[in-house]
């Protein structure tokens, strides 16, 4: 139960996030993989269209490809967090369905073994995820996405598939905007193509052109205008489906234009900056509800809708509105 709160999407902030989840040992021990398992990448990609270097970076940022599953019984975990907790019904059905899969076969208990919250596998299935996408990809009658590479590889673009993926589409790219640019722009429900974000100013990082103009993205500026910007495509809301943290999607993209030959991102991040703890981000939403804006569950956790009454409040204190949530800002919404 210690770990419910704690999830380091939630607790840290992105460039810390990214430093431990992006790093040259990730990037080099995916692109071995790759060349080692290159036949089986080809029959997965043929089959479900989906990028292998997506599916190398869920492996690699899930489990270090396979060296860090989680040592805790699915069953008692799921059985545990059916019975406490304030997700109880959602952790029943999990609880039943690694039953199912132990019934059915497709793993054993020995093989079931994973994290706090009942994730298993290389790439971290949920039992109802197993239950409801992983694929038999080698032909031996189970679906054992643990110890079979083929089925690991192929139920997880299953996954991606059946969740929308559009193949031959990255997840974005890394973009600069204009002196005195409008950050009320920057809301995940503002979608434009990319002609359109083009005309505000918006522009790929080395003047790179886009390759496909009319594809629709919206604008993550995720530490406001001290920080890098990006816009984001289809395939990224896709990523999001898998784990719904902005910050995690944004580390499995970069790892794999890593892993494919990209370099870092261009622009810094305002290290200087503090993060903001749990119990402060869940004032500063209390802060700004007492003032009429609707930042949501006051759960310490930011949202698009934490984002956009941030930034509300940010323009009409005269602040830039980039709804990046800072000590200052803190400071002064605790002052007013």
């Amino acid at each position: 139960m210690d770990f419910v709160d704690s999830q380091p999407e939630f607790t840290k902030a992105f460039w810390e996030y990214l430093d431990i989840l992006v790093t040259d040992e990730r990037i080099q021990r995916g692109r071995e993989l790759l060349a080692e398992h290159r036949a089986t990448f080809d029959a997965v990609e043929r089959a479900y269209g989906v990028d292998r270097y997506t599916i190398t970076a869920i492996w690699g940022i899930e489990s270090k490809y396979s060296t860090a599953i989680g040592n805790r019984a699915v069953l008692r975990s799921t059985a545990t967090l059916a019975c406490v907790g304030r997700r109880q019904d959602y952790f029943r059905n999990e609880f039943l369905a690694i039953v199912e899969l132990l019934d059915r076969g497709d793993v054993s208990a020995e093989q079931a073994m994973g994290s706090w919250a009942g994730e298993f596998g290389p790439t971290q299935f949920m039992p109802t995820v197993y239950k409801t996408y992983a694929v038999d990809f080698d032909g031996d009658g189970h679906r054992n996405i643990v110890t079979s590479i083929p089925d690991l590889l192929a139920s997880t673009a299953n996954y991606f598939r059946k969740h929308g993926w559009q193949t031959g589409q990255t997840w974005g790219y890394e973009v600069t905007v204009p002196k005195n640019f409008d950050f009320r722009n920057a809301d995940r429900s503002r979608q434009l193509t990319l002609q359109e974000w083009q005309r505000l100013g918006v522009r790929r990082v080395g003047d790179k052109p886009f390759p496909h103009p009319n594809e629709r993205a919206y604008l993550l500026v995720p530490a406001g205008a001290q920080g890098p910007a990006f816009l984001m495509l289809n395939n990224f809301r896709v990523i999001m489906r898998y784990n719904p943290s902005e910050a995690y999607a944004l580390a499995i993209g970069h790892l794999s234009d890593r892993m494919r030959g990209g370099g870092p991102f261009v622009q810094a991040w305002p290290r200087h900056e503090r993060v903001l703890s749990l119990q402060e981000r869940a004032e500063m939403q209390q802060l700004l509800a007492r003032r009429g804006y609707d930042a949501g569950e006051p759960d310490g956790r930011f949202g698009p809708k934490t984002r956009a009454a941030i930034r509300s409040y940010q323009a009409s204190a005269g602040l830039v509105p980039d709804g990046f949530a800072t000590e200052a800002l803190l400071a002064k919404l605790r002052g007013s």
